[in-house]
C-alpha cells in the first residue's frame, strides 16, 4: 500500500522535524486522529465501573493501577503501530501468512464478539444517564420500556450516521475523527469540573490523592485502613468479614485493569491507521497521537472518576444506613447482595440454620461493613455528589459524561465491528459488508431493554467477558511475535538495542495481561455451571493458542 500524504500533510511532517519539541507537539496535535478513536473507546462502561469499585473499595490508594495498565496498552499498541506503518499491509492477513492463522482468527473473533455482547451495557448506560440524570421526567414505569426504546433508537440512528460517514472516506474520516475528539473532551471536562469542585469545596484530600499515584501492591491481599478499623469492630466475624472483602480484591483490580486496552482496541488501531494513509515517515506523530488521543483522557477521566467516588463511598454507610442503622431502600438491592456471603458463612458454622436467622445475628458494626462494601452505580454517585457539586453539576454535567462515555463507546464498537467483518471475508474496500458489519452490535444495542436484563444479562456478560479477557494475550503475544519478525518487516525490524528495549517492554506488558487474564479465568473453574464451563475451556484455548502460535511462527520465520 502506497502512503498518500496531501500536499499539506506532507510540509507539516516536514515542519515538524525543524521545530522544538513544543512546536512539533503543536503540529502533530493538528495532524493526530486515530489516536482519539482509542481514547473514545476506552472511555466506556468498564472503565466507568471500574474506576467506581476501585473508588468504594480502596478509595484513593489505587490511583496509580490505571495508569500503569494504559502503559502496558499503550506498549503493545504502539508495536502494533510501529509493524503496521513499517509494512503497510493489512494485519489480519500479515499475521496469518507471518505468524499463524489460528492466532488470527482468535484475534477476529474474540473482537467481533467483544463488539456485539458489550455494546448492551453501552446502550443501557446511555439510557440510565439519560433517565436518571439528564431528563428524569423520560423513566419508564416498572415493566414499560417505551422510552428506553425511543432513546436507544435515537443514539443508533446518530451512532449510524457518523459511522456512515467515517465509511465514505476522506473528509468523512475526518469529520468522524472531529465528533469524537469533540466527545473525549467533553467527557474529560465533565468529570475534571466534578472533582475541581469536590476539591475546592475540601471534600477531598490531596495529600491521599498524591499518595495513591504511588505503586502499593499491599492492597492486593490486605483491606484498606477505613475497612480494617471498621472490621475490627465486628468481633467473631472479624475474620470473615476480611476474608470477603479481600476475597474480591484482585478480581475488581484485574477487571479495572483490563478495562483499559481491550482485543477490539488493537483491532482498531492498525485499521484506523491505514484508512488515514499513513506510512513510515508518521511513525513519530502515531506515537504521540496515542499520548495525546488515549493515555491523557484515559488517565484523567478514570483519575477523576475515582476520586469522586473515593471520597463519596469509600468508608461511608450513611448512602446506604439510616441513623438506626436500617437500610435505605434504595441501596436494599446492594446491600443484600453484600451481605449475603456473611450471612452464608454464619449459617455454614451453624451458628444459624438460615441466611433470615444469620441475619438477625447481625451486629450494626456488622451492618456498616456490608454497607462501606455495597457496590454503587453511576446514579447514587451523582445524587451523592450535590452537596458539593449542585444538583445541576452533579446530575447534568455529570450524567452528560457518562452518555458521552456511552454513545462515544458505541460508535466505536460499531466501527470495529464492520472491520472485523470485511477482513473476515477478505474484502476490506467493502463499504456494504463494512456498513453491515457495523450495524450489528447497534442492532443488538438497541434491543437491551429486552436482552441485557436479569438472568440474560449474567448469561451473556459471563462467557463475553471470559473468552474476550482470556483471548487479549494472544493479540498482544501476536504482534510481540511480528516485532521479531524478519520476514515480515525485513529491514525495518528493531535491531541491537534498540530490539532489546522494545523486547523488554513487550515481555513486561504481555506478561503482566497474561497473567492477569489467566488469574481471573482460573479464579472462574472454582464456580459452578456455565462460568466455570467457559473458563476452564478458555484456558484450554488460550494454552493451546499459545504453543500452535509459536510453532507456526517459527516455521513461518526460518532463516
Amino acid at each position: 500500500m502506497k502512503t498518500q500524504l496531501t500536499q499539506t500533510e506532507a510540509e507539516l511532517l516536514e515542519l515538524a522535524e525543524t521545530k522544538g519539541p513544543l512546536g512539533k507537539a503543536a503540529i502533530y496535535a493538528k495532524l493526530s486522529g486515530p489516536g482519539w478513536l482509542q481514547g473514545a473507546i476506552t472511555l466506556g462502561g468498564g472503565s466507568l465501573a471500574g474506576a467506581l469499585y476501585l473508588g468504594v473499595l480502596f478509595g484513593p490508594h489505587m490511583l496509580w493501577l490505571q495508569p500503569l495498565a494504559m502503559i502496558c496498552g499503550v506498549i503493545m499498541l504502539s508495536a502494533i503501530t510501529y509493524v503496521t506503518l513499517s509494512t503497510g499491509e493489512r494485519p489480519f492477513g500479515l499475521v496469518i501468512r507471518r505468524v499463524s492463522p489460528f492466532l488470527a482468527w482468535a484475534w477476529i473473533i474474540a473482537a467481533a464478539i467483544a463488539n456485539l455482547v458489550f455494546c448492551l451495557p453501552q446502550f443501557s448506560l446511555a439510557t440510565a444517564a439519560i433517565q436518571q440524570n439528564l431528563a428524569p421526567g423520560t423513566a419508564d414505569a416498572e415493566g414499560i420500556n417505551t422510552m428506553k426504546f425511543i432513546i436507544g433508537g435515537i443514539i443508533f440512528v446518530i451512532a449510524a450516521v457518523i459511522v456512515t460517514a467515517y465509511n465514505r472516506g476522506g473528509t468523512g474520516i475526518k469529520w468522524f475523527e472531529r465528533i469524537l475528539k469533540v466527545m473525549v473532551g467533553l467527557i474529560v471536562l465533565s468529570f475534571v469540573g466534578v472533582t475541581v469542585t469536590l476539591i475546592a469545596k475540601g471534600a477531598v484530600d490531596m495529600g491521599s490523592i498524591l499518595k495513591g499515584h504511588i505503586p502499593n501492591f499491599s492492597y492486593f491481599t490486605n483491606p484498606t485502613p477505613a475497612f480494617t478499623e471498621a472490621i475490627a469492630l465486628t468481633g467473631e466475624n472479624s475474620a470473615h468479614w476480611t476474608a470477603i472483602v479481600t476475597g474480591d480484591h484482585a478480581g475488581k483490580i484485574i477487571a479495572a485493569f483490563g478495562t483499559a486496552v481491550g482485543i477490539n482496541m488493537t483491532f482498531l488501531l492498525p485499521y484506523s491507521i491505514l484508512k488515514r494513509n499513513w506510512g513510515k515517515r508518521h511513525r513519530g506523530l502515531a506515537i504521540f497521537d496515542l499520548s495525546l488521543g488515549l493515555i491523557i483522557p484515559f488517565v484523567i477521566a478514570t483519575g477523576c472518576l475515582v476520586i469522586a467516588s473515593a471520597s463519596q463511598f469509600h468508608g461511608k454507610t450513611s448512602d446506604v444506613l439510616n441513623e438506626n442503622g436500617e437500610v435505605l431502600p434504595a441501596m436494599k438491592g446492594s446491600y443484600d447482595a453484600a451481605v449475603k456471603p456473611i450471612l452464608a458463612k454464619i449459617v455454614a458454622e451453624g451458628r444459624a440454620e438460615t441466611p433470615e436467622q444469620a441475619a438477625a445475628l447481625l451486629t450494626l458494626e456488622d451492618k456498616k461493613v456490608a454497607a462501606m462494601y455495597a457496590n454503587r452505580d453511576v446514579g447514587q454517585l451523582a445524587s451523592a455528589l450535590e452537596p458539593f457539586t449542585g444538583k445541576f453539576l452533579a446530575q447534568k454535567i455529570f450524567g452528560f459524561g457518562v452518555l458521552g462515555m456511552a454513545v462515544s463507546t458505541i460508535i466505536m464498537l460499531m466501527l470495529i465491528n464492520g472491520f472485523c467483518v470485511t477482513e473476515a471475508i477478505g474484502q476490506p474496500d467493502n463499504k456494504t459488508a463494512h456498513f453491515l458489519g457495523a450495524m450489528a452490535p447497534g442492532i443488538i444495542g438497541f434491543f437491551n431493554p429486552l436482552i441485557w436484563t436479569g438472568a440474560s444479562k449474567a448469561a451473556l456478560a459471563i462467557p463475553a467477558s471470559t473468552i474476550a479477557g482470556a483471548l487479549i494475550p494472544i493479540a498482544y503475544y501476536t504482534f510481540f511475535l511480528l516485532m521479531n519478525s524478519k520476514t515480515a518487516l525485513g529491514t525495518e525490524m528493531p535491531t541491537g538495542a534498540r530490539r532489546l528495549r522494545w523486547n523488554a517492554l513487550m515481555i513486561l506488558a504481555t506478561g503482566l495481561v497474561t497473567a492477569a487474564a489467566t488469574w481471573v479465568t482460573w479464579k472462574g473453574t472454582a464456580v459452578a455451571g456455565l462460568k466455570g464451563i467457559m473458563s476452564t475451556t478458555c484456558l484450554i484455548v488460550l494454552a493451546i493458542l499459545f504453543v500452535v502460535g509459536t510453532l507456526s511462527f517459527l516455521k513461518k520465520n526460518r532463516v
